[in-house]
């Protein structure tokens, strides 16, 4: 039990004191709080919030020096591909600019990722897609459902494409996808609508058709970004 209590500690500090620094209350060169006011502002132990540190000095966020103290570090050294820190950056607040950045980053590794599917994919592979299809199909506009063979589909080209370190990516992936599906939620069209691009793109790379299959994947991700841009204005609508 006190591991688990340990564990969700050092998680929501983590969470807190990341997510501080992504929206800028905490701007590049500050100093950090001493360790006792941290410990007491958030109730934790000392070695609770070291460890926080040491996690955000590995995604680049904070350095730690003798006699100077802990200080944020400025973004261009961020580690923005971290899954920890997507998160942090892509919450309620998000805008359209913002996530523009997102699916410039899935539009440079999914359609290459597609191709290379096109070439390499065996009919078991490719078994799998259309068995994901099917499940998304039967999803409809329901958007947890449909999320889960999503992702999957996504996740499945990426390790098609037989390159190790693209396959590799599948986690980053799966971060950007969850957080594209997040911000889709209030999208006024639901999801079904994007069952034929899926179905495109399967069925150019059963046909071996190389660049039809990253063409079918830029367009599926163009929709998608316009879905997360219609869900961002009408919740923005509500709002008012």
């Amino acid at each position: 039990m006190e591991g688990s209590v340990g564990v969700s500690l050092h998680a929501r500090v983590l969470n807190e004191i990341g997510q501080s620094i992504v929206r800028g209350d905490l701007l590049p060169g500050d100093q950090l709080p001493n360790a006792d006011d941290w410990s007491a502002a958030y109730g934790v132990s000392r070695t609770v919030l070291r460890e926080a540190i040491k996690v955000l000095i590995g995604k680049g966020m904070v350095e730690s020096r003798p006699r100077i103290g802990t200080r944020v570090r400025p973004r261009k050294d961020w580690n923005f591909l971290d899954p920890d820190v997507l998160l942090w950056r892509y919450g309620s607040r998000t805008t359209a600019e913002e996530a523009r950045s997102l699916f410039e980053l899935r539009r440079a590794i999914e359609p290459a990722a597609g191709a290379l599917a096109a070439k390499r994919a065996t009919e078991a592979q490719i078994a799998e897609l259309r068995r994901l299809l099917v499940e998304m199909e039967r999803a409809g506009d329901d958007g947890e459902r449909f999320a889960i063979p999503d992702l999957a589909f996504h996740q499945a080209i990426l390790r098609m494409s037989g390159n190790e370190l693209i396959g590799s990516l599948a986690a980053l992936i799966e971060t950007a996808l969850v957080i594209s599906f997040r911000l889709s939620d209030d999208n006024p069209q639901g999801q079904r609508h994007s069952l034929p691009l899926h179905k495109q793109v399967v069925d150019n790379i059963a046909a071996g058709d190389t660049e039809a299959a990253s063409s079918a994947l830029t367009a599926l991700l163009d929709h998608a970004e316009e879905d997360v841009k219609n869900a961002l204005a009408a919740r923005a609508a509500r709002q008012k």
